[in-house]
């Protein structure tokens, strides 16, 4: 494994864990509470660190490393809130949706950028996105929430349309079995709330990562 990949892996962990601590507390939970480490810090930590650690493998330029690990940061964050309290907290996702635009515009999109279609890809995807989710949703009752669709458009703007579909599948698939386990073992019930957000996350990851062929 590179240097440089033994780096980011060290940074996504301490990233991981301080994102899950920050999560215990914040946003302010309503019973006052601080969550102390569980299987959430575990799983956190463990997306965190081979995040980080594949980017170096995907992009070499320090540019494109530094625009996908700033996109990781804030996504690891989301990542930590969205378990701990089933919230993704519109001071990171608002600000996110015209961050990804400009990146796209400008022509600094690791993903998307020199590729035919790039632009029109990011551009489709900010509105197919949330659209299907908003679409599947209603049609499937299921705990979709506003955080979720305001993820969606920034998740497009940096991935394009086939990158993130290939993306959610793989990221469905991960889930169902993270998911299975969690029933066996008792760390969820038949009735918890499962959100959303890790899934699209977990997409978003794999969609920035995987190469384009």
């Amino acid at each position: 494994m590179p240097l440089s990949s033994v780096l980011l892996a060290v940074v996504g962990a301490a990233g991981g864990l301080a994102a899950d601590r920050l999560a215990a507390r914040w946003p302010e939970h309503e019973d006052g509470r601080t969550r102390g480490i569980d299987w959430r810090t575990a799983l956190v930590v463990l997306l965190a660190t081979g995040a980080f650690a594949a980017l170096p493998l995907r992009f070499g330029s320090a540019r494109d490393l530094a625009v996908e690990a700033v996109f990781f940061a804030a996504l690891v964050v989301l990542l930590a809130t969205d378990l701990d309290q089933r919230l993704l907290p519109d001071e990171i996702t608002l600000p996110l949706v015209p961050a990804a635009l400009i990146v796209l515009l400008v022509g600094w999109n690791p993903v998307l950028a020199g590729k035919d279609l790039g632009l029109a890809s990011g551009l489709a995807a900010a509105v197919l996105a949330p659209a299907f989710l908003a679409v599947t949703g209603a049609l499937f009752r299921g705990a979709l929430g506003m955080g979720d669709l305001k993820l969606a458009i920034s998740l497009g703007l940096a991935c394009g349309i086939s990158q993130l579909v290939a993306g959610f599948v793989v990221a469905s698939l991960a889930a169902s079995v993270v998911l299975v386990a969690l029933l066996l073992t008792r760390r969820l019930g038949l009735r918890s709330a499962i959100p959303f957000g890790p899934i699209l996350i977990v997409a978003a990851f794999l969609a920035v990562l995987r190469p384009i062929t």
